[in-house]
């Protein structure tokens, strides 16, 4: 009865039990039944021992709940099927019970013991939801069983059970807060999980628990960068705050140079605003500094927090609004002002969402707009206002045309407010008013053009308008009185007329201000005012008050019976605060026996000039919020708002967030990358010079491979460094293993000897040996890369160079690796004249430079021979090393379109850093077509090409046929215009087209130059002070040897390297392809791998850009 009845109270339905009344729940089954029949289905139902009946029974039961019915008298009998064999019941019994388990405490209590087996459940479903069901009963008798069953899941082989028990620990934090110890414990271990359905949840327990334990977040700091981007949506915005929150305290601000000399501009103003003299010196010194500062630090910004904002960009193209708003404000509060810009995009795409996004996304644009300007200018249009908006986003919208106003654009602006004066809205009208108003305050140009505006306003219809324009006035003619005294007389004459309160008292304050500039017209005001004294509104009554003090003042023949007729009225008046006013200025300006001293001073007191208010956004100071926040939208500080950290002054250890990462995974790939060394050497024998050198080629490119992915886990940017610096590790490794290496050694000459000539050699013979190599060089150029020898040796180079060649003796190999043991090239100088030959081969091991094993540059064998020409000239110099001729490293390749993408024509292209014959001022980039397709490729050539201005392109000649599985090569020039902007093009072949682009990094806008060492010193003298960028570094474990230093940078730029009479310092010289402008870099090393890298460059832009390529290449 008592369950019926209550049921029929819910519906407000019929009063008596078994009245039929229409079935509301579709799920009920019949189309007449009564809820006390339908319920006591619904227990048979769940009794039976048939499981299609009771999920049919379930599934009606979760549908009620579903539509917002209380199912809550049927716990006992869905209570008893908790522990049902079938799977689909036991799910939806769990549903029903998270929903209910906190109301029927005692009931879900006899069950835990079911509960707890749930948690053992094979089904990973089940164990997720037995927890879910038990972290849902809120009764601190439980807490120790939810404690190991939260430890338990923790450490569950499912993902999904492991993002349960996240979600968990804040409900038995909140149930419990003692165990607050125990339950950072289990975060900090689903802090270490991999998989991106536990990170959202994880950092949402660890938000909610302990968010002042930062130091949780470091170890785990670039695995949530990563994994970012697929975590769920909500867990991307989690996470993006927490690591907002977090760069504030770890990193330096990205724009501290900027603010110092803010602050030094600032401190001018100051020094001009006082009177006092003393100070100048002092102020001038602050400033001197602050920009002494700015130039002596230039900011470097950590890798990791150039990781955070890399990976958080691509979000902004999300589809949740929620996520685009989180990264812009993290992009508002971490990224260098250059690089804001690129939400504004992202947010204004927002501004075509429902009217509750608009809102949002405008109150956080209004905020940016005071600091950031710029940024939204181009998308000045988006926040034009639609007469469908609703008035809180017309308003709004205003804010931000009227934060955006400039000198440039003022004009439309205006034009645009003309037509928002007509609306309908009267309280968007009086917005619009008020926004011509801080218009003209910020923009001297156009305030008379805004004061007529609004005077013509004045003979409107519509009293608001009028209104509120008199109110606007009267804050523009505090500006400049003096000019304007018509418009005080005509605003004068629109007291008879105007009865908002605050307009009439805005008329009288500006007669009784400037009542020297209307001495006819005030006392007349006067006089009617006080005609009309009682029936006023009380600011109006003040007003008048002051009027006739002022009047009293200045024209006392006139106005003293006015004066004393209006005292006498407020002295009576019924609100206090105008009898008040009233005694008070009586004693101020009618002398008496009584008054005190400072009826001497009231035309001083009330005639004082006032100074013009400042009209300034509402928005203004709202950024102290963290942008996207509650607190933000609501300017007020709301329950469990967490404060926006303000920067460091100096950065934070940065080590502390390497500390798993850096150790565990390069070992592993150290480790697998020299079994494969291993295993190359002993394959390498078997294919001789002659028989077909593809085989030791395809190895040598597999382990480069191996090489270039260690690289990427250990976060290097360039392929070619990481596996140099291993080969040093190698050859100082152990002597096993060059014993080991001296036997195969020894068993590939025994091979060649049975398959081919013998391998020692005299000197001569090997020279003869290189000789004949570098003819078939150029006779094989134009033929794939697998066939060439070069490529056999470039590959070596770039993945391990601790491998002989084919042609060097066992000695030589000995040789080598004494060389290479220690770094710098010294050992040159003790050699005598006789051995310069074979030196001179050894160095171009060491340092020859070749191009990429994919692609084979054009014109690269004679500068090869060049290069072994040269050499034996450079030698002299104990320096000068063949780095000076050409750069150190492999060409890095990029990809220019996708073999899939391309129909089976894959392009690849790399910078030849070789000069470009048809213009001396373009970069001649290389590209390989390859035609993995069936069919031929025809008329392979250019179109459409897309270039910023100023920018060139010579485009490569048509290859008019490209058979299948064939390969084909071309350069083509782009002069970049000393530019990394991209030049945009159609690739076509005679049925396609393609769009690509090719994008150069800063350091193959160079050519390298040859200076002597004077001549450096010269030219970096010439270019210091805002040209000079200097940075400090901590050079990477396996770049502290010159030779590392050397090929790192010219892997990085392509410079030349200058003789230095110092072992401690590097120096390379380049100029930029377009202008010529000279580029300088040193780099100095000192103790314990601490370093100093400068930069000296005519264009500082490029300067800044190398500084940071530079650095990522030394440190990494």
């Amino acid at each position: 009865m008592s369950s019926s009845s209550a049921f029929n109270d819910e519906k407000g339905g019929s009063s008596s039990v078994g009245e039929p009344e229409y079935g509301h729940d579709p799920a009920s089954g019949g189309i007449f039944s009564s809820d006390y029949k339908r319920h006591d289905d619904l227990k048979e139902m769940l009794d039976s021992n048939k499981d299609s009946l009771k999920l049919e029974a379930m599934k009606r039961i979760v549908a009620m709940i579903a539509r917002g019915k209380n199912a809550s008298d049927l716990f006992p009998a869905v209570v008893k099927n908790v522990a049902c064999k079938n799977i689909e019941v036991k799910k939806l019994v769990y549903v029903y019970l998270v929903r209910y388990a906190e109301e029927q405490q005692d009931l879900a209590l006899l069950s835990i013991s079911t509960f707890q087996r749930g948690l053992k459940d094979p089904n990973q479903l089940i164990r997720a939801s037995a927890l879910r069901v038990l972290s849902s009963i809120r009764v601190t008798i439980i807490v120790p069983i939810m404690m190991l069953a939260i430890k338990e899941a923790a450490s569950d082989m499912s993902p999904y059970v492991r993002k349960t028990a996240a979600h968990a620990i804040p409900k038995l934090y909140s149930l419990d807060p003692e165990q607050k110890d125990q339950l950072i414990e289990v975060i900090e271990k689903l802090l270490a999980d991999k998989t991106t359905l536990v990170a959202g949840s994880v950092v949402m327990a660890f938000e909610e628990v302990c968010p002042e334990r930062i130091d949780l977040i470091h170890k785990n700091y670039r695995k949530l960068c990563n994994l970012l981007i697929d975590v769920e949506e909500w867990g991307q915005v989690v996470i993006i705050n927490m690591l907002t929150r977090y760069a504030r305290t770890q990193f330096l601000n990205p724009n501290i140079n900027e603010s110092l000399l803010e602050e030094g501009s600032s401190s001018d103003k100051t020094f001009y605003g006082s009177e006092e003299d003393e100070d100048d010196e002092e102020e001038k010194e602050k400033k001197a500094e602050a920009v002494a500062i700015a130039k002596r630090k230039p900011y470097v910004m950590d890798p990791d927090h150039r990781l955070l904002l890399r990976n958080t960009k691509p979000l902004l193209q999300s589809r949740n609004a929620a996520v685009v708003m989180a990264v812009a404000q993290l992009y508002f509060h971490l990224a260098p002002k250059a690089e804001v810009g690129v939400i504004a995009k992202a947010l204004v795409r927002l501004l075509r969402s429902h009217s509750e996004v608009q809102y949002v996304v405008l109150q956080n644009v209004a905020t940016m707009t005071i600091k950031r300007r710029g940024m939204f200018e181009p998308y000045l249009k988006s926040f034009y206002i639609r007469s469908t908006d609703p008035t809180q986003i017309k308003i709004l919208k205003l804010e931000v045309l009227t934060n955006l106003a400039n000198e440039t654009n003022i004009s439309t602006i205006l034009r645009e407010f003309q037509t928002y004066i007509k609306s309908m809205d009267k309280d968007f009208v009086a917005a619009t008013i008020q926004a011509i108003g801080r218009c003209a305050t910020n923009i001297g140009e156009v305030r008379d053009t805004c004061l007529n505006g609004l005077v013509q306003l004045l003979s409107n219809r519509d009293e608001l308008v009028v209104a509120e324009s008199v109110v606007v006035i009267k804050k523009l003619l505090q500006m400049q009185p003096e000019k304007h005294s018509d418009i005080i007389k005509h605003m004068a004459k629109l007291t008879d007329n105007i009865q908002v309160p605050m307009a009439r008292a805005s008329i009288l304050w500006l007669i009784g201000e400037y009542c020297e500039h209307v001495p006819k017209i005030a006392p007349d005001v006067l006089r009617k005012m006080a005609k009309s004294f009682t029936n006023e509104e009380d600011i109006v009554k003040l007003q008048i008050i002051n009027l006739a003090a002022k009047l009293y003042l200045t024209n006392s023949k006139q106005t003293k019976l006015l004066t004393q007729y209006v005292l006498n009225l407020a002295k009576y008046d019924q609100n206090y605060d105008i009898r008040d006013r009233a005694r008070f200025i009586r004693q101020l300006i009618v002398p008496t026996e009584k008054s005190g001293a400072l009826s001497k001073y009231a035309k001083k007191l009330f005639l004082a000039l006032k100074p013009a208010p400042v009209l300034e956004s509402p928005f203004k100071d709202r950024d102290h919020f963290q942008l996207g926040s509650l607190s933000h939208l609501l300017n007020a500080k709301a329950g469990g708002y967490q404060e926006l950290p303000d920067w460091p002054e100096a950065a934070p250890d940065p080590s502390v967030r390497n500390v798993e990462v850096k150790e565990s995974v390069p070992e592993w790939t150290k480790c697998s990358s020299r079994e494969k060394r291993k295993e190359k050497k002993v394959e390498k024998p078997f294919y001789s010079d002659s028989e077909g050198e593809s085989g030791p080629t395809e190895s040598a490119d597999s382990e480069s491979d191996s090489a270039s992915s260690s690289e990427r886990s250990s976060g290097s940017s360039d392929s070619g460094s990481g596996s140099e610096s291993e080969e040093s590790e190698e050859a100082s490794d152990s002597e096993e293993e060059e014993e080991d290496e001296e036997e195969k050694d020894k068993k590939k000459k025994k091979k060649k000897k049975e398959t081919k000539k013998p391998r020692q050699q005299s000197e001569s013979e090997q020279t003869s040996d290189e000789e004949e190599k570098k003819r078939e060089r150029k006779s094989k150029q134009c033929k794939s890369d697998s066939e060439s020898e070069s490529e056999e040796e470039e590959s070596e180079s770039e993945s391990s160079q601790s491998e002989s060649e084919e042609s060097e003796s066992e000695a030589e190999v000995k040789k080598k690796k004494a060389a290479e043991s220690k770094p710098p090239p010294k050992p040159v100088k003790k050699e005598s004249k006789k051995e310069k030959k074979e030196m001179s081969l050894l160095d171009l091991d060491d340092f020859e430079p070749a191009p990429s094993p994919q692609v084979t540059p054009v014109n690269t064998f004679l500068s090869n021979s060049l290069v072994t020409d040269l050499e034996g000239l450079s030698l002299s110099d104990t320096v000068l090393s063949p780095a000076t001729i050409s750069p150190s490293s492999a060409l890095k390749n990029y990809e220019l379109l996708h073999r899939i993408t391309g129909e089976g024509l894959s392009v690849e292209y790399c910078f030849s850093r070789q000069p470009f014959s048809p213009d001396g001022n373009m970069v001649a980039v290389q590209m390989q077509f390859t035609n993995s397709a069936t069919a031929d490729a025809k008329s392979l050539h250019m179109e459409d090409v897309k270039l910023q201005s100023g920018m060139r392109v010579k485009e490569f000649p048509e290859i008019e046929l490209l058979p299948a599985g064939e390969t084909a090569t071309a350069v083509m020039g782009i002069d970049f215009c000393d530019s990394t902007q991209a030049a945009n093009f159609q690739l076509c072949t005679h049925t396609r087209k393609f769009f690509v682009s090719i994008q150069p990094p800063v350091g193959e806008l160079m050519r390298p130059v040859f200076l002597t060492e004077n001549e450096f010193k010269k030219e970096q003298g010439q270019l210091m002070g805002m040209n000079e960028i200097t940075e400090k570094l901590t050079l990477d474990a396996k770049c502290r040897n010159e030779h590392s230093i050397v090929q790192r940078v010219t892997t990085a730029v392509n410079v030349s390297r200058v003789p230095c009479g110092s072992d401690k310092e590097c120096r390379f010289a380049g100029r930029t392809v377009t202008s010529g402008s000279l580029v300088l870099i040193t780099v100095v090393t000192k103790e314990e791998g601490a370093a100093q890298l400068t930069v000296n460059c005519e264009k500082m832009l490029i300067g800044t850009m190398l500084v940071k390529d530079v650095l990522l290449a030394l440190t990494q």
